[in-house]
């Protein structure tokens, strides 16, 4: 039966340029830095594409690879991004990216959800073996 594990993360830099000079919608790629604390312990590194429209709410898919300590146990994986941004919260859901972990975290799967709240702290909900 997977254990839930739960964390927060900071973000530590967001470098966000835009793909093409189309304005509208606005599609952008940002790679951003993060450390977790909690079941997971480490760092981050995440790529996301986003659209933003008119009033300001976006839509975004991203990869991340994790590396750290989770669950006590010790490599990395990678976990698939599915989200909006709306209201002043990005919310939306993670999947583990299957044969992705490494070392001690070689079987990890699992689904999970977030929510960042405006001064980018977030809760992490995922599953794993």
């Amino acid at each position: 039966m997977p254990s839930l594990v739960s964390a927060t993360f900071e973000v530590k830099d967001w470098v966000e340029t835009p793909l093409d000079e189309v304005e509208t919608p606005k599609v952008t790629r940002a790679v951003v830095a993060k450390t977790y604390s909690g079941d997971i312990d480490g760092t981050s590194t995440t790529e996301w594409v986003m659209s933003y429209a008119e009033d300001g709410s976006a839509t975004f898919v991203g990869m991340e690879r994790i590396s750290g300590t989770v669950g006590g146990r010790d490599g990395t994986f990678v976990v698939k991004h599915d989200g909006k941004f709306e209201g002043g919260a990005a919310v939306g859901s993670l999947t583990v990216v299957r044969g992705s972990g490494t070392d001690a975290l070689t079987s990890v799967e699992g689904e999970g959800t977030f929510r960042a709240d405006p001064a980018g702290s977030v809760r992490l909900n995922i599953a794993v073996d």
